[in-house]
Order: structure tokens, then sequence, then C-alpha cells
């Protein structure tokens, strides 16, 4: 009696109005709506949108958060293996994401309007299932990174910039596709990083660069399943407030386990078909990137392009969760109308439609100054700057009330 339809089976992309404005405003101005290439961009949104939007895509999402991440630390003869299984929807939504290009393609086609055409992209992909989307970021955000170190640019990118995603616990060499993951905090600083206790020592100079054995932990250690992670440490055993930052492999080149021993995976609130874990390291082979004794400059470069991706992911889930509620209000009936038929349950919506919509335009509008930094317009650089980690905060400090 009285109950609402699940809301499934619509495109994620034509049925919100607010997407579909913004998107136009910073991809492609008025006078480009009839440009070939900004319909056929368009046009590929709403087939993602109708795809996205299917019963058996939600379907993936919630398989994927009910059975979460299991850490296998050793196989039944006591030998370590640190690997951690994932339910077969987290692959097909995986491979969904990196096959449409979100962890690279404005980097393959720097254009006008490409992240923010990634940018939609995303806050769609958001609103499905948000734990694939670790991964996925900060492996678009270390792009750049790694481009500017020659060595390690000539290994990876390849394989970052490829759409096929390979789940396979095999050495990079071996691999159709990457993944990065991210290391910086530790347990006696958290967010404090100026105290990582974590040191490295020089260990020769080969066809990647400086490299180094690196010793300590990592309290969080994004998505311990990608294939290399971006980790800070003490530049030697000395401690100072130079922390340096350093490409650490899961795999060696021969098979061989790197010493990243995970100890635990996060027992989290929000997502948790992502695993998050700890993890502790004795003599981990790493390759310095960027300059040494400026570490938090270079991971911050990286962190910065993720907190873009923080308040599109936001975004999406308010997207979303406003959608399911004016999708319920109007079918359940409480004293004699529907829900949406009553003012004051009109006054909670519009209020919600309201902020969704301000998520939406913020998120795409950073997205658009990311664009212009990438055609070198200081303008749109400076923006860039004041403006990612305002709207990371403030999206982000919003979703859970929305």
């Amino acid at each position: 009696m009285n109950p609402s339809t699940p809301f499934e089976n619509i495109n994620l992309f034509t049925s919100d109005q607010a997407l579909l404005d913004h998107y136009r405003a910073q991809a492609v101005g008025p006078a480009d709506r009839d440009d070939p290439a900004g319909l056929h961009a368009e046009k590929e949104l709403e087939r993602l949108g109708a795809e996205l939007g299917a019963a058996e895509l939600f379907e993936l999402g919630r398989l994927a958060n009910t059975f979460s991440p299991q850490l296998i630390t050793h196989d039944r003869f006591g030998k370590r293996m640190d690997r951690v299984d994932f339910h077969p929807a987290w692959h097909q939504l995986m491979q969904r994401l990196i096959a449409e290009g979100c962890h690279c393609e404005p980097w393959i086609k720097p254009a006008q309007g490409a992240q923010v055409h990634r940018a939609a992209k995303y806050l769609m992909f958001a609103q499905v299932e948000n734990g694939t989307q670790c991964p996925v970021t900060m492996t678009f955000a270390s792009i750049p990174v790694l481009a500017k170190s020659s060595g390690l640019a000539k290994a990876y990118l390849p394989k970052l910039l490829s759409h096929d995603y390979d789940a396979r616990s095999v050495p990079i060499e071996l691999k159709h596709g990457a993944l990065i993951g991210m290391g910086m905090t530790e347990r006696q600083g958290g967010s404090d990083v100026r105290r990582n206790e974590s040191f490295a020592l020089p260990d020769g100079h080969d066809a990647w660069g400086q490299r180094f054995r690196l010793t300590g932990h990592k309290w969080f250690l994004s998505a311990p399943m990608c294939d290399g992670f971006l980790m800070l440490a003490q530049h030697g055993e000395a401690k100072s407030d130079a922390l340096s930052c350093f490409f650490v492999p899961r795999l060696l080149s021969d098979g061989a386990s790197n010493h990243l021993a995970l100890q635990r995976l996060k027992d989290k609130l929000g997502n948790r078909s992502n695993a998050s874990s700890e993890v502790e390291f004795t003599g981990a082979m790493g390759w310095l990137l960027g300059e040494a004794g400026r570490g938090i400059t270079t991971i911050l470069e990286m962190g910065n392009l993720t907190r873009l991706d923080c308040a599109l992911g936001s975004a999406g889930l308010m997207r979303i969760a406003l959608a399911n509620a004016i999708h319920h209000c109007r079918q359940r009936e409480a004293f004699g109308r529907t829900l949406s038929k009553h003012p004051l349950m009109q006054q909670v919506l519009a209020d919600l439609a309201l902020e969704s919509e301000a998520a939406t335009a913020l998120s795409l509008r950073v997205a658009a100054a990311l664009d212009g930094m990438q055609a070198q317009n200081p303008r749109e650089s400076a923006l860039l700057r004041l403006a990612t980690p305002l709207a990371k905060y403030w999206i982000c400090k919003r979703a859970p009330a929305f």
C-alpha cells in the first residue's frame, strides 16, 4: 500500500537540468552549441547517462558496498600475500570508469571543455557508486606529476593512459593498464605530515632516477590494490621538515613484493566498496619524484587535483539524493495528496534543489578553470588555485548534512 517505485532506468544526464545547463555554460559557449565537436560531446554524455541510470548499474553499486573488500595477508602455508579481494561488481564498475577515460582522457586530448566533459561524466558516476572513484581519481591526479620524471614517465605513462582495466597482480611491465594510489599520513601526525617519521635511504641510480629504500608506516594508504603509490618520507634518517616524495611500486619488476605489508583495512563510514589500509614497510624500493626536500609541494600538485574530484563526487551524491527525494515525494501520498503537493515539503525539496545545483555549478566551474590552466590562462590558473580547496571543503562539508 502506498509505496513509491525505485529511482532507476532514467537518463542521469538529460533528467538533470542543472547538470545540462552548467555543462553547456562551462564546456561550450552558446556560439559553439552547434559545433560538431560540442554536439558529439553532449551526445556522448547522453549515452553515458542512459547507461549509468539503468537498474543493473545501481545494483552493481549496491553489491560493491554490501560485499566489502577482504584483506588476505597470508596464504594457507603462511607465505605473505597482502592481497585484497573484491566482489565482481567492483571490477565491473572499475572497468566502466576506465573504459570511459575518467582517469586520463583530458590529459590525452587536452582541448576546450575537456576537463568539464570529464567532470560531467564523473558527477554522474558518483551517483551510481563512489568508492571506485578513489583509485581513478588518484590515477588522474598523478599523471601530470609522473610526467615530469622522464624515467618513470617512460615506464608508467603508457599504462596509466590506457583505457584497459587490468586487475591482475603482476608487475607493471606485464599489465595492460595501471592505477596509482597515495600514502601521506602517519599515526603520530595525521594531516600534519611534517611529523612523518618514515625515512628513505639512498640506494643508487637507475633508468627510473634516484633510487631509495623506504622504512616506516602509513596510517592511511589509499587503494592498496593499486600498482604504485606516491609517498612522503624523510630524506635520510635525520628528522627535518623537508620531506621528499617517492614513487613506490607495489610489486617489483621480477614479481616480488616490494615489502609493503598491509596491516588491516579501515572500517569506514561512507563508501565501503573501496579498500583503505594501514601499511608498514621495511626497505621498500622507491624512486625520488620531484625535487628533494620539496615532497609536500610535489604531492600536493596531485592532491589539489584530487580535491576537484572530491567536490564532484560529493556533488553527485547530493544530486542522487535529491533525485530520489523528489521521485519519492511525487508518488507517496499523505493526508489526501502526494507529498510533493504539500507546501512545507515543497520548501524542503526546493531548498535541497538549490544547494544541489550550487554544488554542481561550483564543481563544474572549477573544472573549467582547470581547462583554463592547461591553456595557460593566468586568471583561470589563479582561480583554480583558490577555488579548488574551497569547493572541496564546502561541498564535502555540506554533503553529509544534505
